[in-house]
């Protein structure tokens, strides 16, 4: 029996109930704000933000709650997502939203498709980068966003967030620790990654992975910005370390003037 692709599960309606349902806590706990929709083209694209938040990120809802308010349901918001997400009882219901997990094939599918794709290159190396670079766009040198996007011959929207680094102290990423406590090769071959992350929150204060500290209501805004016709502005061959410095450059200067409006932590 051939198994249906991740990218024909999506439901609009069950889409909308968890929108819905997530609403209130982004619009309220977080007073949540998207700008820049006007930015999303007619046609698909893949969206690349950067990622916050550590173990408990809502830059997926944030977004989502108002994409769906602004183009509705008939177009759908796909996600590209790490593997673990997908280990538990809950794969099948995140496909239904559009939460699929993220290899070349899935992004492909749904780019032809015609969906906005959402990615965050950074991954778990971004999400939990410390306080101290907070306001920096890194990846960890992941590319292969250029490259999905340059075989789709779609266009690169690039999408900035402030807001949710702040929901506690993130002290390091901990790759010396897990390297020290030799447990780099087990984790990389449980859960694709290779850090120990260190913060420390409300309530339990230290937290290294576990437990899991509520995250303060921490103004959360996010904008998008113009899209970028790869072959328009980089030739049929595009180089993908140019193309991705641009896009980083780019996303860069987007963060800073969010950067220069907030004026207090967590309140914005």
């Amino acid at each position: 029996m051939t198994s249906t692709p991740a990218v024909e599960k999506w439901d609009p309606n069950a889409t909308r109930r968890v929108v819905d349902l997530t609403r209130p806590l982004v619009k309220t706990y977080f007073r949540s704000q998207v700008t820049g929709l006007e930015h999303v083209p007619v046609g698909p694209a893949l969206m690349v933000s950067n990622h916050s938040g550590g173990l408990v990120t809502f830059d997926l809802s944030v977004f989502a709650v108002d994409y769906y308010r602004t183009f509705g349901y008939a177009r759908p918001l796909y996600v590209l997502a790490h593997d673990n997400m997908f280990r538990g009882p809950m794969a099948g219901f995140l496909e239904r939203t559009g939460v699929i997990r993220a290899t070349p094939e899935n992004a492909a599918a749904a780019l032809a498709k015609g969906g906005l794709v959402l990615v965050f290159p950074g991954g778990d190396y971004d999400v939990y980068r410390p306080t101290r670079r907070e306001n920096v766009i890194d990846f960890g040198g992941r590319t292969g966003y250029v490259t999905t996007a340059i075989q789709a011959g779609v266009p690169i929207v690039p999408s900035v967030s402030i807001g949710g680094q702040e929901n506690q102290f993130y002290v390091a990423r901990g790759r010396r620790l897990a390297r020290a406590l030799r447990l780099t090769g087990l984790e990389r071959k449980l859960f694709r990654t290779d850090i120990l992350p260190i913060s420390v929150g409300f309530p339990f204060g230290l937290s290294i992975v576990l437990p899991i500290n509520i995250p303060l209501p921490t103004k959360i805004v996010t904008r998008v910005l113009p899209a970028i016709d790869v072959v328009a502005q980089f030739g049929d061959e595009p180089d993908i370390g140019e193309v991705d410095e641009h896009v980083r450059s780019v996303m860069q200067e987007g963060l800073n003037e969010l950067a220069a409006k907030r004026h207090f932590p967590i309140l914005g």
